[in-house]
């Protein structure tokens, strides 16, 4: 194993209720390495953190790691089964549908997802 994926794994391993779950696998190619995480999906808030800070902090070290060891490293965490999360199709990320078929965004409720609006009726709500 190398000092990369060793490192990752004792971080992860330190933070999540579910240890015995942490999956690492390591690839390496033109690109450099790639460490794919796998976590119990009632970890996943603590890998991540609060808007991302975490897990962009666990990236920022994993660089500087690589960076001993003359190589890039990147680290992707996978999304795992039976996530609760909004799925990433092109929505706001504040944008949310709910279980009861309504729809929030940000703290506003409505019954269904805004329209698609010109940018000129867009323009014109901004104007005062």
């Amino acid at each position: 194993m190398e000092q990369d994926q060793q490192f990752l794994e004792f971080v992860i391993k330190a933070l999540v209720d579910h240890p015995e779950d942490v999956k690492i696998k390591r690839t390496v190619d033109e690109m450099g390495v790639l460490l794919m995480l796998a976590v119990h999906k009632d970890d996943m808030g603590k890998v991540i953190g609060r808007s991302g800070a975490t897990a962009k902090a666990i990236r920022t070290v994993l660089r500087v790691v690589g960076m001993k060891n003359d190589a890039r490293v990147n680290l992707k965490i996978e999304e795992p089964e039976g996530s609760e999360r909004p799925s990433r199709d092109g929505g706001h990320p504040h944008d949310d549908n709910r279980d009861d078929g309504s729809y929030r965004k940000t703290e506003k409720l409505y019954s269904e997802p805004p329209k698609d609006r010109s940018l000129d009726d867009v323009i014109g709500d901004l104007k005062v």
